[in-house]
């Protein structure tokens, strides 16, 4: 029997299976994979346009929503109904899309695109371009808020000093390169490059080059085009998915140079729930919250049980719509049986993250990259037959949206030809083990930057943090400063015993805010099986979207409009877990 893997590969490597594939694409764009605003709102329709026509005569202020790739369809989804609200509250915004003007984006994969040669002569512009712009412009027609195409802002010169200005580059000149004002233009085109392929780095991609050229000829074109746009029609904040790769992070070096704030979104792991933040990715800002946001946190009993009920439903991901396993199995004499881990003696953990996407968001710290640091554990507990390592793949290697092809078992099959040293087990990432029952055996956990560690720490268990990960520097974690200093942590083990009361109830604190605050609930999303994961489905049609109604909404409302923080404050909470925190707080000043 062909497996499931094996048959999505021989598809994508198909050119008539392939072309099947985009028609698909375009069906579901056009078929309630966009949101349809008439039927969403119905005759409430016309409330919308009155508000942007009034925005226009009150002279509202102005917000450009880049949401550029439209036939990413949660994006699109999400984007779209913040347009709408920040609409209804007297703002006057526009929606910027790409229409097929550049030569490579972040819906340009290798799992869509395995043709390298044909992607490097055409680009996406007559594959997935098609059903991009099209369905994503006809979702705000009937809004009547304005849509603006990339490529009006750019020129054929333009188009040849892109290619010119990329041709000569060598992959470090690349990496290197500066726009006006040393915008990290490189930075962005080697991070779609990497995530084109999927890999942490390019090495052993004989196109790498020439990808990661058409990358940064995207961006330099992008960053024209946004600076052009921004500066004429002086908005003054521009609201971004991700804030990272091309063109959202181009555009956002564009916005930030122009002076206009900055708001960028992904969707959070809970259902129904999104992240925001000022100036730059959450990936990156996570990393850099102040402590005073959260450290403060009043504690009681009912939010403990609030926080572990749901850190215990994570285990399955059932208030989840990201999660990688659908059946994880618990039992520890299997997972022993699996591993040949032995409970019975030390057990120190170690979880990695997925290669590609560790390159892409975070820098290194006491390590070059995260393989050289699971290079070096391995090397250190060689040494230490008085403990065991237990290694987690992380499952969304292959589990993921874009299945990693830069795959730790092959990395470390290489840096160890004779073997694993007898210490040291591993659990690959199609092993459906649960991480959270192997790793609550762990005297300890080794992390690099994966979020699992927000998680341990609130279950108490002692965290040492190698790279550059949310957790460290919150007081609650070992945080290497350098590799010598990370030898020094290895050689402090094992503990022998969990976090203390006051070390555990801080991790509680911040696990707290990062998925109750940071995670903004959003009423009008409704949870869906397929993709976009969710419909927009306003209880109350339009009323339900307008300011003081839903508490999430208004919290991203005013974060934009105003610069607020984008954290929820749910200072109470009723029986059900529904908030009741008073409304006069949206509005605050940002938290000391």
């Amino acid at each position: 029997m062909v497996s499931k893997a094996a048959l999505k590969r021989w598809v994508r490597r198909t050119p008539l299976l392939q072309g099947l594939r985009f028609a698909r694409i375009g069906h579901q764009a056009r078929n309630g994979g966009q949101p349809d605003w008439t039927a969403i709102l119905g005759a409430d329709l016309d409330k919308v346009r009155a508000a942007r026509e009034q925005a226009d005569r009150d002279g509202g202020p102005r917000v450009l929503i880049a949401t550029t790739v439209g036939g990413h369809m949660a994006m699109n989804a999400l984007d779209s109904l913040v347009a709408v609200a920040l609409t209804l509250s007297g703002a006057r915004v526009d929606v910027l899309l790409c229409d097929g003007i550049l030569p490579a984006c972040m819906a340009c994969d290798i799992t869509l695109y395995p043709n390298q040669d044909r992607f490097l002569r055409k680009g996406p512009s007559r594959t997935f371009c098609p059903h991009c712009f099209d369905p994503a412009r006809a979702v705000y027609e009937p809004l009547g808020i304005p849509v603006r195409r990339l490529g009006a802002d750019v020129t054929e010169q333009d188009k040849a000093w892109a290619k010119e200005t990329a041709a000569p580059l060598t992959l470090a000149e690349l990496k290197a390169f500066k726009g006006e004002d040393g915008r990290p233009l490189g930075d962005n085109a080697h991070a779609g490059a990497l995530r084109y392929y999927a890999r942490g780095s390019l090495e052993g991609e004989p196109k790498g080059l020439d990808v990661a050229k058409s990358f940064l000829e995207a961006a330099l074109l992008a960053d024209r085009a946004g600076d052009r746009l921004i500066g004429r029609e002086g908005y003054e904040t521009v609201v971004l998915h991700h804030g990272i790769y091309v063109p959202q992070g181009t555009l956002a070096e564009s916005a930030r140079r122009q002076g206009a704030r900055v708001s960028t979104w992904n969707l959070a792991y809970r259902k129904g729930r999104v992240i925001f933040s000022h100036d730059d990715t959450y990936h990156h800002t996570m990393m850099t919250e102040p402590t005073a946001a959260w450290e403060d946190l009043p504690w009681d009993e009912a939010r403990e049980a609030r926080l572990m009920d749901y850190l215990k439903s994570r285990w399955t991901g059932a208030k989840d719509w990201i999660w990688f396993h659908e059946r994880p199995r618990f039992d520890l004499t299997d997972i022993a049986r699996e591993t040949g881990v032995d409970f019975s003696k030390p057990v120190i953990g170690l979880l990695t993250s997925v290669n590609w996407d560790a390159q892409l968001h975070y820098p290194a710290n006491a390590f070059p990259d995260m393989m050289a640091w699971i290079a070096e554990t391995v090397e250190a507990f060689a040494h230490r037959p008085d403990l065991q390592l237990l290694i987690r793949v992380h499952p969304a290697e292959i589990h993921g949206a874009l299945p990693s092809r830069h795959k730790v078992v092959d990395e470390l099959a290489q840096r160890f030809p004779k073997g694993l040293p007898a210490n040291v087990f591993l659990i690959p990432p199609e092993s459906s083990v649960s991480t959270y029952a192997a790793m609550a055996q762990a005297d300890s956990v080794i992390i690099y930057n994966t979020k699992t560690g927000v998680e341990l720490t609130a279950m108490g268990i002692p965290v040492i943090v190698a790279g550059e990960a949310w957790t460290r520097g919150k007081g609650f974690t070992h945080d290497a400063k350098s590799a010598e200093d990370y030898r020094t942590l290895l050689d402090s083990l094992p503990l022998g015993h969990p976090m203390d009361d006051a070390t555990r109830q801080r991790a509680r604190k911040y696990a707290y805010h990062f998925f109750f605050r940071r995670m903004i609930p959003l009423d009008t999303l409704a949870p869906r099986d397929g993709w976009p994961p969710f419909a927009i489905a306003p209880s109350n049609g339009v009323d339900s979207l307008r300011p003081g109604v839903d508490m999430g909404l208004d919290v991203i409302r005013n974060g934009i409009l105003t610069g607020t923080p984008f954290i929820y404050r749910d200072e109470q909470v009723d029986g059900d877990g529904a908030p009741e925190a008073a409304r006069s707080d949206l509005g605050s000043a940002p938290p000391p």
